[in-house]
């Protein structure tokens, strides 16, 4: 069983949506129950679509436990902080562009691209990973690399 580090903060978030997705789940079987007793199920969209939806968050929650399970908290308290790991947060400077960005490395299950929480099995998070500041990272992306010059790392 192979081990999935993660933040506090991302076990708390999986342990809410999975709570969330058990109580979703007794809904989809309620809306199953109704749709059967319209009766004839091989023309009754409702109930396909119930189905289809229970079988969506069933493989949801059985992905979610067994993250969960695997779930190793990250203790940062022995980690060299002058090297980009899991947990920090990496400022950076795109050399093409001269723009300033800040990236959070996280585990592949916490990545939010939209609060700028990486993967860092991500192009650009395995880059960044064990770059110190003054480093470049070298990401190689769809649109070609991606020079990244570090400027600071913090937890």
């Amino acid at each position: 069983m192979k081990k999935l580090y993660v933040s506090q903060e991302g076990l708390a978030k999986m342990k809410a949506d999975l709570e969330m997705l058990n109580k979703r789940r007794l809904v989809v079987a309620k809306a199953i129950e109704h749709a059967r007793s319209l009766g004839d199920l091989s023309e009754n969209a409702e109930y396909h679509s119930a189905k289809e939806e229970q079988a969506m968050v069933h493989a949801r929650i059985k992905d979610l436990e067994d993250k969960i399970t695997r779930a190793v908290i990250l203790d940062d308290t022995d980690i060299d902080a002058s090297k980009a790991y899991v947990g920090a947060t990496v400022r950076v400077k795109n050399q093409k562009t001269n723009k300033e960005l800040t990236y959070m490395l996280v585990s592949p299950v916490e990545a939010d691209m939209p609060s700028g929480k990486i993967s860092v099995q991500s192009p650009v998070g395995k880059a960044l990973l064990g770059k110190s500041v003054g480093e470049v990272a070298v990401a190689t992306v769809p649109a070609g690399e991606l020079l990244l010059e570090v400027l600071e790392i913090t937890r």
